[in-house]
């Protein structure tokens, strides 16, 4: 797949700035994201990349004092994250109950067995549990029983929820992703970490239609815009009394979430909040 990146200057270069801008770009596609002196490179897919819908974000852009500017050039075909994949990511402590750490570092834990640990190598996708949405969710599963459960995974980046659910004694897990790098990072994680019941699907929600049976638990931590799109098609493949955890959003995009979800019948059951992040969980 061919990519476009957009070289953005935000000044002042500050993170709450970078990371309103990937979202609000997210919402347009991008797809990945790197930080920079100057303030961050986007990265969409050729087909994608709508240069009036990113001009037309910065003008109104939801922060004052904050100046947007940008270049646009078609990306090299290379693996835009290698750098960072180099150099690794330290390992996540979530809760003391969950380590996620770099498959090719010592993760530094203790296995007393009490702890889950789970070795991840990204490869251009989304999902260490470095970021706050995904360890909401992360967060989440380690409170519920799974034993048994089925559980989709929408926009599984590097499959780390679908890993957790796994160990966490999950039957089995179906997941996709609209990467193809993320759809073979996925399985290679999840071959990292001897987890054999895992299905991954190329595509968007459209694969949901290929899947049988219904599912205890949906995850999606995805951009608000495909979230508000897709929440129909990820409650139709809900069982009776399954719970639907939804992430990748801002504290203010919550109620336009929680108003499709009364739309579909889903109940909200529990709020979080990290850092200006938010975190969903329905009950069908």
């Amino acid at each position: 797949m061919k990519y476009t990146t957009f070289r953005f200057t935000i000044l002042p270069n500050v993170e709450p700035a970078r990371d309103l801008l990937a979202a609000l770009c997210g919402e347009l596609g991008f797809e990945s994201f790197e930080e920079t002196e100057e303030g961050i490179n986007g990265y969409v897919p050729a087909d994608l990349a709508d240069e009036a819908a990113v001009g037309a974000l910065l003008p109104d852009f939801p922060m004052p004092g904050v100046r947007i500017s940008y270049t646009k050039e078609a990306a090299e075909e290379r693996n835009w994250n290698a750098v960072w994949e180099c150099n690794g990511f330290e390992t996540i402590n979530i809760d003391g109950r969950c380590c996620i750490h770099d498959a090719r570092k010592d993760d530094g834990c203790i296995d007393d067995g009490k702890v889950l640990h789970v070795a991840i190598e990204p490869c251009q996708a989304f999902g260490t549990g470095t970021h706050e949405t995904t360890r909401m969710i992360v967060s989440e599963l380690l409170d519920m029983d799974l034993s048994g459960k089925r559980v989709l995974d929408c926009g599984c980046g590097t499959g780390i929820l679908s890993i957790i659910a796994s160990r966490l004694g999950a039957s089995d897990i179906v997941c996709y992703d609209i990467d193809e790098w993320s759809v073979n990072n996925t399985k290679h994680n999840a071959g990292l970490n001897k987890v054999g019941n895992i299905e991954v699907f190329e595509g968007d929600a459209r694969v949901l239609s290929h899947v049988n049976g219904l599912f205890d638990v949906v995850l999606a931590n995805i951009n608000r815009n495909i979230l508000l799109a897709d929440m129909p098609h990820f409650k139709d493949v809900m069982a009776p009394g399954g719970l639907l955890l939804l992430s990748g959003f801002f504290v203010e995009d919550a109620p336009l979430l929680v108003e499709e979800a009364h739309r579909l019948g889903l109940v909200v059951s529990k709020q979080r909040e990290d850092n200006g992040w938010c975190m969903l969980q329905l009950k069908l």
